[in-house]
């Protein structure tokens, strides 16, 4: 810990002393004063952004549409106004203006967004050397969902798994996963990742739709500038600048969640937030947000059989026709065992005749499972606070203190369901500002709460009231006297569960809340009091880093270099990651830098673009990361290609993960467990050989590297007539080190047990290249009266599925074929009141994950269906009251349906919001 808080102090340090360096030079004071009106309805404008060009001094105009703004610097200069929703206009100013008033004209034409994320720098998104999505507060405020986070399905090429009402993971162009580690989620510059999981938690401790200026998302691998991880995506959430939005908003959203299947069908939700901002000058401003959501959850309620055990299948599993039965959301149903060698062991003890063997079927039979709805915490709520101070050191140099802080109660899947309740996240952030660079530090801080693991949660409930040691036995005994009195086989097993359940503790009862807070109290894998089902982390991540554009320096191009510098000091309570030979958890040290290079050629239709990053993990060797782009601009159509690369380090759980499950020990891929747990001392073979008793061909350990991707890209974006947006693209992948999971078996025999063994689970590379390609098309057209219509749709699949299969490997693509948006929307019918409706579609696809049964898995049969969803809002704008009536639901067919296996059935949702905003135009 020693390590960490001098490497803390170092940058506070170093941020003081750039303060100190910062000296505030007035060269002659000028003012400039004025009106701020709408071109056509010649309304004053509130809000309006008024900056001066290449610094951070700036001011907005007040409730009366008039702003005046104090710059230290003699003219001329330029002045920037810009209020999204009109178009952006500069101005110079010479000598003796002192007064200038302006009429914006709103925005008329499609694909005039300004984005930063795709190349650290703005840029037309028309121009965007790679592909990219960007929603901002306009259509964030009219996307016809409950939250802006829901409205990301929107976006073309996007993906969502929905684990919970507030637990929701977005990923593109395949290999979607439930708590996403191949795609990144930053807010205002931090990632927003919990470290010891490293993925972020969807919104649940994100930020607040009221504070959201915009979201921007980039598919595919952005490694090149963002760093390890980025894989699949990246989305760049970025909130309000407090002298920019300012006053006081607030919103309540209020509705009814429905769902056929769930415990009580139809409940209700609450949603409230505030913001407030205030300049006390043109040097000092600060915010403030709260958000709290409050909710029944939706519920995983499928309950058919995925044992496959004794025939049975996954469309026809019950239990009463399969004693093996093991619901998809049920759980201590996976406590299994074979009757005949349970026989066995009770004829070798005497309780049996021998005779007994000849009536004792090969069948499988597993204890009774609790539902879900039965254990985990379904009540979800999620509290958002949120505080930063901006104060501009002088017109060149802004600083910020932030401070994010999240609180909720969710569910999400995993290799189990996990019920996170209590769980917290706090992200702080100490930045210098300038316009052309910065340098910022942060901290995220993971309290995991009260979260435990469901299906251990109800394996140590069934063990607490009766041991499987004896609830097997006699269940078997009951069989065979049952059949011996001349029962049919159906019967036998009817009354032999009957008997070993007498007395089993019922959800709901006193006994039974006991048994599961005793079970959710103590840390996996337990102790001498029993089975343990709760998850520990208190991990924190520490994070430095900056960038700086040379444009100021270099003149024939444009150049910006970035570094950072990141630790992540585990802290499990020692229940979770493996300790050092002091006994301490580890730390793990990266760093990174990049350079990137953009220069215009060909009268400046041509840009090309290329940037190079190096990154270095402590536990692996460095990563380069190359990117080279082109855009070819002919007007209004730009065709644009590139090659980028990325990577991913293998999680903090992948690298030092230790601990026991009833199926197996979890370890890191790292050497350190082969030392520790000999491993290389002594032959070693895949669960698959050690099955088959295949004993002849001992599994070769290999280095532990993580996961590259090569992806080229070719795209169009054009705007055509000033009506019809265009937006396609096509990707090749190539992944290589592909991270997978490894079960191997370690041979331990002793005098009593010669056929004891040790069985571990690890993540490898595998050695397979596994590859993918996609393309996607939008079409946006702008109709007469405001109305616009459009659409997208996407194609992702893998190239080699077929050579993948002959090698046994599963490679959890995860991802339908095709999916597709159409989205019908006027923002204005008549004064003051707009609309908005989408339709989504996406086929069916095969799910692979941890969490999905071997059998299942193997026999390919986890196969989630195709579903589309009608969504739909209508909003009415309250100017004397200087507010938005917003109504609207989703899935307004009611036909539930799940995004992955094991997830909840999401249900309808109507919503009806009220959100008022001081500053509202």
């Amino acid at each position: 810990m020693s390590y960490i808080t001098s490497r803390m102090k170092g940058s506070v340090f170093l941020f003081t002393l750039l303060v100190s360096l910062i000296s505030v030079q007035a060269f002659g004071q000028t003012v400039v004063k004025g009106t701020i009106i709408d071109a056509e309805t010649k309304e004053t404008l509130v809000g309006v952004n008024i900056l001066v060009k290449g610094k951070v001094i700036g001011t907005i105009t007040d409730l009366s549409g008039k702003y005046t703004l104090s710059v230290n610097q003699e003219p001329p200069f330029t002045l920037v106004f810009s209020m999204v929703g009109y178009n952006t206009k500069e101005v110079e100013i010479t000598n003796g203006m002192t007064t200038l008033d302006m009429a914006l004209t709103e925005t008329s034409i499609l694909g005039q967004e300004v984005v930063v994320s795709a190349s650290r720098v703005e840029e037309g998104v028309l121009q965007s050397p790679v592909s990219i999505e960007k929603m901002d507060i306009i259509a964030i405020r009219d996307a016809p969902q409950a939250s802006f986070y829901d409205a990301l399905n929107n976006l073309k090429g996007v993906e969502m798994s929905t684990q919970s009402l507030t637990f929701k993971s977005f990923n593109t162009r395949g290999f979607n996963a439930n708590g996403n580690v191949r795609t990144v989620q930053m807010i205002d510059g931090m990632d927003n990742q919990a470290p010891g999981l490293n993925f972020a938690v969807g919104n649940i401790v994100g930020i607040s739709e009221l504070d959201l200026e915009s979201v921007e998302l980039l598919p595919g691998a952005s490694s090149a500038l963002y760093g390890p991880n980025a894989i699949n995506g990246i989305l760049l959430m970025n909130s309000k600048n407090p002298f920019q939005y300012q006053g006081l908003s607030a919103s309540v959203r209020t509705g009814i969640m429905d769902e056929s299947g769930r415990s009580t069908p139809t409940t209700g939700f609450y949603d409230f937030s505030a913001r407030y901002a205030k300049a006390f000058s043109d040097k000092v401003a600060f915010k403030v947000n709260v958000q709290y959501l409050e909710a029944d959850d939706w519920q995983a309620n499928d309950f058919r059989d995925q044992s496959l055990l004794n025939g049975s299948s996954i469309a026809g599993g019950t239990r009463e026709n399969n004693p093996g039965f093991n619901g998809v959301n049920i759980y201590g149903d996976e406590t299994s065992v074979n009757m005949q060698s349970i026989a066995q062991g009770l004829v070798n003890a005497g309780f049996l005749p021998s005779a007994a063997l000849g009536i004792i079927p090969n069948t499988f039979i597993s204890r009774t499972g609790y539902a879900e709805r039965d254990l985990a915490d379904y009540g979800t709520k999620s509290l958002k606070l949120n505080a930063a101070i901006h104060w501009r050191l002088n017109d060149r140099v802004e600083a910020i203190l932030q401070g994010n802080y999240g609180f909720g109660t969710t569910v999400y899947t995993g290799a189990d369901r996990y019920s996170i309740a209590n769980f917290k996240l706090g992200q702080y952030k100490a930045e210098l500002r300038g316009s052309n660079w910065y340098v910022r530090a942060y901290t995220t801080q993971e309290r995991s709460g009260d979260a435990f693991a469901v299906g251990i949660a109800a394996q140590g409930i069934n063990e607490a009231w009766k041991p499987s040691t004896t609830w097997f036995p006699q269940y078997v005994g009951a069989y065979a006297g049952a059949i011996l009195q001349g029962a049919d086989p159906t019967a036998a097993h009817s009354f032999a569960r009957g008997i070993a359940d007498d007395g089993r503790l019922e959800p709901g009862t006193p006994q039974f809340n006991q048994a599961l807070a005793g079970v959710t109290s103590r840390p996996i894998p337990g102790d001498a009091n029993g089975v343990g089902a709760q998850f520990v982390d208190k991990t924190n991540l520490y994070h430095f880093e900056g960038s700086y554009n040379l444009s100021d320096q270099i003149k024939f191009a444009e150049f910006i270099v970035g570094a950072n510098y990141r630790i992540y000091q585990l802290n499990s309570e020692k229940t979770l990651f493996a300790t050092d030979e002091n006994g301490d958890e580890f730390t793990i040290a990266e760093y990174g830098g990049y350079v990137q290079g953009s220069k215009k050629l060909f009268n400046d239709k041509f840009k090309l673009t290329a940037s190079a990053r190096y990154d270095k993990n402590e536990n692996f060797a460095g990563q380069w990361s190359p990117r080279v782009s082109g855009v070819f601009t002919q007007g209004n159509h730009n065709i644009r290609a590139s090659y980028q690369t990325g990577f991913r380090i293998p999680t903090t759980q992948d690298q030092y993960i230790d601990l026991v499950t009833p199926q197996a020990r979890l370890i890191g891929g790292l050497p350190l467990f082969r030392d520790r747990y000999n491993l290389t001392t002594g032959p070693v073979f895949t669960l698959q050989d050690a099955l088959s008793g295949n004993f002849t061909n001992p599994y070769q350990f290999t280095e532990f590297k993580p996961e590259t991707v090569k992806s080229i890209e070719f795209g169009y974006k054009a705007l055509w007539g000033n009506k019809f947006l265009v937006d396609a693209y096509y990707y090749n992948n190539r992944f290589e080190n592909f991270i997978g999971g490894q079960v191997i078996v370690q041979p331990a025999p002793t005098q009593s047990n010669p056929a004891a063994r040790n069985v571990y689970s690890l993540p490898t590379n595998r050695t397979e290249t596994i590859k993918s390609w996609g393309w996607a098309l939008g079409l946006d057209y702008k109709l007469p009266k405001n109305y616009t219509i459009g659409g997208n749709v996407s194609f992702n699949t893998l190239t080699n599925l077929e050579e993948l299969a002959e090698t046994g490997f599963q490679p959890s693509f995860n991802t339908p074929e095709y999916r597709y948006v159409l989205n019908f929307a006027n923002r204005e019918v008549v004064k003051n009141l707009g609309f908005a409706v989408a339709y989504r579609w996406q086929g069916e696809f095969v799910w692979q994950s941890s969490f999905v049964g071997p059998s299942v898995s193997t026999q390919q049969l986890s196969v989630m269906p195709a579903f589309g969803t009608f969504d739909a809002q209508v909003s009415y704008k309250l100017k004397s009251l200087k507010s938005i009536l917003k109504v609207g639901g989703s899935n307004l067919f009611n036909d539930g349906y799940r995004q992955a296996w094991g997830n909840p059935t999401v249900g309808t949702m109507y919503f009806v919001s009220l959100t008022f905003d001081e500053f509202l135009n």
